[in-house]
């Protein structure tokens, strides 16, 4: 029997994660990808003659890797070292405000203590065990689950679950819900700040987002060497499957056939025969037609207001002083409100923005085996409008200004300059990920609705699936895993389906069958 021909476009984690659970269960699978190296997103740079992760940064909920891995007949362990880390998070306000988070929230209580008193401990563990719950109401009947609307999800929570779907509080928001758990603003913010996880803001965003809480309890991993070997790991696995990865190929066109998809036709006019596609690019581009009219009613636009955040960053290395800083930490803005209003009410760099250092070189504590040159990546939060204004210079310019300006009112001072520093911009995410204006997670989680108005796998055109962030479940490296493992599901489940019905002599005694393919053009 022939094997299954599918062509996976684009090499982001979500394709990743398809093209390994495809070829692991028999398919010949061949992934196109019109940049040069795999990663999509979780992106790596050299600034100053050092590679640095300049996409996602942290990594949690590993339990999706490990478990896609072991489908793979292989192991997360053999191919990665993860060190689990015990503070979680530092945050500053200022040089003479920090708080850390840990993975053990009893420390976490007592830091809370320190800084903001009894009363918010109380609000504290409360949080967690809301975050819990919520958690556990979700992880099966929505974050496993193929997507769905809201009678759906009721439906797999049964009614002895009603009560708890009432309980993830999804009509309120989540700065509203915070403040039900904490009276000082710092920690609404500390809190709220969960919501830019997936490019949303905690005023907008529903409470559901308050489950972030426990998947960070459940545990966060620092990678050694970085992010960016999660890529090469299941680039390896997948080629020892008999994936063939096809680099610096620009897929122009899903070509269709008697109303379902039956390969592409590459930017070059070269065709590859395909019995199912799937397309790990944001779904604004399948919508937008950018790979092809044919396919373009596949799945409904989303307004350009829904856009969630981009951002501008810094990959950075040079040496540090002052703030001792932890692998992850945030620097929060005196107006959070303000930032938000900015980005998502005038599309504009916020004022005072917030920052996020990664400091890929710290482990949990400062224990002075830091290099002279550490490598960091900064982040500020942007709008979504890289593909209608392109800032100016010198926006830029202040912005960075008032981001590394609020780093010193903290302590922290970095030699930076031109030669040790790659800025990336949303106009330039808009030129790495079309159809987005630089919008890094899909849809902004804005509204009790915008959970299950994202697409799911499979679409209005037969053998087309989607995998990626802007798909269900969601945004972040194992959303995106759990999207490509999804579409991988549904389509061999669809292919076999189609298979079976195939055998059925047809008039004159024929029958339909799959031409044999080694997974090549």
């Amino acid at each position: 029997m022939a094997a299954h021909r599918i062509v996976v476009v684009g090499a982001g984690i979500g394709g990743l994660a398809a093209a390994v659970d495809l070829a692991s269960q028999g398919a010949a699978v061949t992934v196109v990808e019109r940049a040069e190296r795999a990663g999509g997103k979780m992106r790596e740079v050299v600034a100053g003659g050092l590679p640095i992760d300049a996409g996602p940064t942290v990594f949690t909920m590993r339990w999706v890797f490990d478990e896609l891995l072991q489908a793979a007949g292989a192991s997360l362990d053999d191919h990665v070292t993860l060190r689990p880390l015990d503070v979680l998070a530092r945050h500053a306000w200022n040089a003479g405000a920090t708080l850390d988070l840990y993975a053990d929230s009893a420390r976490s209580a007592e830091a809370i203590g320190d800084f903001a008193g009894p009363a918010a401990v109380r609000g504290f563990v409360d949080l967690t065990a809301r975050a819990r719950d919520v958690y556990a109401t979700l992880e099966n009947t929505y974050l496993r689950a193929p997507k769905g609307g809201p009678l759906a999800l009721a439906r797999r929570a049964g009614l002895a679950g009603l009560p708890a779907l009432w309980r993830i509080s999804p009509f309120a928001t989540l700065w509203r819900a915070l403040g039900t758990h904490f009276h000082d603003p710092r920690l609404r913010q500390l809190f709220g700040r969960y919501a830019t996880y997936c490019g949303s803001s905690p005023y907008l965003s529903p409470a559901t987002l308050m489950l972030v809480a426990h998947v960070e309890q459940q545990g966060v991993w620092s990678v050694d060497g970085g992010m960016y070997r999660i890529v090469d790991a299941l680039v390896r696995i997948a080629e020892a499957r008999g994936v063939v990865f096809r680099m610096g190929a620009d897929v122009a066109e899903v070509l269709t056939a008697n109303g379902r998809v039956s390969g592409v036709r590459l930017a070059s006019g070269e065709h590859i025969d395909a019995d199912a596609v799937v397309v790990n690019a944001d779904s604004a581009a399948v919508a937008h037609g950018l790979l092809g009219a044919g396919i373009a009613g596949a799945v409904p636009p989303a307004p350009i207001a829904s856009r969630s955040l981009s951002a501008l960053t810094w990959a950075i290395s040079a040496p540090t002083s002052g703030f001792s800083l932890a692998r992850h930490n945030v620097f929060f803005s005196a107006d959070y409100a303000a930032e938000f209003d900015a980005i998502f009410g005038r599309g504009e760099l916020p004022g005072a923005p917030t920052v996020y250092v990664c400091a890929q070189d710290r482990g949990d504590a400062d224990d002075g085996t830091v290099p002279a040159r550490e490598r960091m990546l900064c982040i500020v939060n942007a709008p979504a409008n890289g593909d209608s204004r392109r800032f100016s210079p010198m926006e830029i310019e202040q912005c960075e200004e008032r981001t590394f300006s609020l780093l010193a009112r903290c302590g922290l001072v970095m030699q930076r300059d031109s030669r040790n520093t790659v800025t990336t911009t949303p106009a330039e995410f808009a030129a790495m990920f079309p159809a987005t204006g630089g919008a890094l997670y899909g849809r902004a989680s804005h509204g009790w609705r915008a959970s299950f108005q994202r697409p799911g796998a499979r679409t209005r055109v037969p053998g087309l699936y989607l995998a990626g962030g802007s798909t269900h479940p969601g945004p972040g490296v194992p959303m995106a895993a759990l999207s490509g493992r999804m579409a991988a599901a549904s389509a061999l489940s669809d292919l076999a389906s189609t298979r079976r019905s195939s055998r059925v002599a047809m008039p004159g005694g024929t029958s339909m069958h799959f031409p044999k393919t080694d997974g090549t053009a």
